[in-house]
């Protein structure tokens, strides 16, 4: 980290209620709480992985420039969902309508494995959700694990699907 911070990418979504209004307010308490927005991507609509539902999401990932440790950050994105009236995560892969999501993915190029917390996300590469809008704002970031660009990890999921079509 340096004096202005290090860049972390969170990615966000909703699929209850006003999902775009869900989408905005949180934006908003990220850079109250956790630090300035340095890009955003375009919304996104999907339907629902890992489960069953009738309500399409509304996703999004920004990079948000920070100067707090990283537990605080995971412990305050905790609170923005907790606030918003999510009261608890998905648990053991079963997943549920959620009024917002916020995923830790990328926190430069830290690597975390700890009961509490996994950076990089151990998923993100394998959902498109979070994968195209990551391109958008930025396609050469580099995993800090693979070794490869987000959009080099795009371009493997998206071959891996036409495969299993």
């Amino acid at each position: 980290m340096n004096k202005n911070g290090y860049a972390v990418v969170l990615a966000l979504g909703s699929n209850l209620g006003d999902k775009q209004k869900n989408i905005e307010e949180t934006l908003d308490k990220i850079e109250e709480r956790i630090g300035y927005i340095n890009a955003l991507s375009s919304l996104h609509l999907t339907h629902p992985e890992g489960f069953e539902s009738e309500s399409i999401f509304v996703n999004c990932v920004c990079e948000v420039i920070t100067k707090l440790d990283i537990y605080t950050l995971f412990a305050i994105t905790k609170e923005i969902e907790n606030e918003a009236g999510r009261t608890h995560k998905s648990l053991n892969y079963l997943y549920a309508d959620r009024i917002i999501d916020i995923d830790l993915i990328l926190a430069g190029d830290l690597v975390i494995n700890t009961p509490e917390l996994i950076i990089p996300h151990p998923r993100f590469h394998t959902r498109d959700f979070v994968l195209a809008p990551l391109c958008e704002i930025a396609p050469g970031m580099i995993h800090p694990l693979f070794g490869k660009t987000m959009l080099r990890l795009k371009e493997e999921f998206d071959q891996k699907q036409s495969e299993l079509k």
